[in-house]
């Protein structure tokens, strides 16, 4: 079993005394990152809709970007981002042991980089995958990534015999995962809040539990699809009445 989760806008950039491997699409990632560097600021700032202190912070960190960059440079990326999705991944509190199967079995969709391992270095970034960025590929970054995602996941899959993969990234970054090419059983889990009896998605909540997913397949090892009902991280609980096949239904009691 594999699963992915999307990367975050926010970055956690303390020191880590663990092991960096290099990204798979290392060149295209610097490719990108030149392109990135040729943008205006006010280019820059309209393709992502920054403010303009984020938009010169971006513009200094693809003027920064290099090639060949130090191991000071670097984070490892599932260590690195910080936002909703890793505050349930937990990923700074898994052991060495987990991480080994999480680098085997967890996979980060990126803008910059298109498929990372939770222990490839990355340089500080910030690129949406809806981004509408022009290359000489096409239009945006879907056009730009093609099916190279599908393609890594689907030799990953061979390489560990898993024949499932578990969709714990957002529908942007989950759209550059070219479906005619995977080969791979898709699972998706939906998270829901139960408010007065109707349950609702709530973004901010869904996020955290997609992460919270990752890190109940990563802990348990799971290869079984059937065992991904057992999850109750945060107070979840399964509810085959409201799911669908391929589609778990968890849900919780709403809490604002």
């Amino acid at each position: 079993m594999l699963v992915v989760i999307s990367p975050a806008k926010r970055l956690d950039w303390a020191e880590r005394d663990v092991a960096m491997t290099e990204p798979e699409f290392a060149e295209e990632s610097r490719r990108l990152a030149k392109t990135m560097r040729n943008l205006t600021l006010g280019a820059l700032q309209g393709l992502m809709d920054l403010s303009p202190d984020l938009a010169r912070l971006n513009r200094d960190r693809y003027r920064d970007f290099a090639d060949a960059p130090e191991a000071e440079a670097l984070r490892p990326a599932a260590l690195a981002f910080a936002g909703d999705t890793y505050q349930g991944l937990e990923a700074t509190s898994l052991d060495p042991d987990e991480l080994a199967w999480a680098q085997d079995h967890l996979r980060i969709l990126s803008g910059l980089y298109g498929v990372l391992r939770p222990l490839d270095g990355i340089q500080p970034y910030r690129l949406e995958m809806g981004s509408r960025l022009k290359t000489r590929r096409g239009a945006s970054l879907y056009d730009y990534w093609k099916d190279a995602p599908a393609k890594a996941l689907n030799a990953q899959a061979q390489a560990t015999g898993a024949d499932v993969l578990v969709n714990c990234a957002s529908q942007e970054y989950f759209g550059a995962v070219a479906p005619k090419a995977l080969k791979l059983r898709v699972i998706t889990p939906v998270f829901m809040e139960d408010k007065g009896g109707t349950p609702k998605i709530v973004s901010f909540f869904a996020k955290r539990a997609r992460g919270a997913m990752a890190r109940f397949i990563v802990q348990n090892r799971l290869t079984d699809p059937a065992a991904l009902t057992d999850f109750d991280s945060g107070g979840y609980s399964y509810r085959a009445d409201l799911s669908e096949p391929d589609k778990p239904v968890f849900v919780r009691p709403y809490s604002a």
